[in-house]
């Protein structure tokens, strides 16, 4: 499977994501790191020093894994400009190891930066099962932002860029 400069789309979004990251580390809060995806370049752009096309060595799993407050955590980023969410941006293997994060005890959920109205969503591994077996089963493919949970949308902070903390522990009362 080969990439091109497109696969950065995200990029901003994961370094704010990162700079919180660095953030909740230093208020000791949590330690969250990137998991790089390994990849194969074939093709350099020799001027600007960067990689045009790459295959990709294996399949990711996800984009961030961590511990807060010793609760293991796993999450992607997404990023989306329009307001339904294709779920074809989430795949099989990635929905599969979230599921088996989960099943040995751990917390797994998607982050969706809506950027045209620079929004944040966190979206639980059980709402997204929903989603995702509706779509197995024949259904929309998709989903729309208002059918989302108004309870999960992410204020904006002074003290972090994506407060997602706040969020995961909303999803923690839902599961006692």
């Amino acid at each position: 499977m080969a990439w091109n400069t497109r696969g950065l789309r995200g990029s901003t979004f994961e370094e704010m994501i990162n700079r919180t990251n660095d953030r909740y580390r230093e208020l000791g809060l949590a330690l969250v790191q990137k998991i790089p995806t390994p990849i194969t370049p074939i093709k350099m752009d020799s001027e600007k020093k960067h990689i045009t096309l790459a295959y990709f060595e294996q399949k990711s799993t996800v984009d961030y894994i961590g511990a807060v407050q010793g609760i293991p955590i796993c999450f992607d980023a997404k990023e989306t400009d329009v307001k339904t969410f294709p779920l074809q941006n989430i795949h099989k293997h990635q929905i599969k190891f979230m599921e088996e994060y989960e099943a040995q005890g751990g917390i797994a959920f998607i982050l969706i930066f809506y950027s045209k109205e620079n929004l944040v969503y966190y979206m639980r591994f059980e709402e997204l099962k929903i989603y995702w077996g509706r779509k197995e089963n024949g259904g929309r493919k998709s989903f729309r932002q208002d059918e989302l949970d108004k309870n999960f949308f992410i204020d904006s902070s002074e003290k972090v860029l994506v407060p997602y903390l706040e969020m995961l522990q909303k999803d923690l009362n839902l599961r006692d």
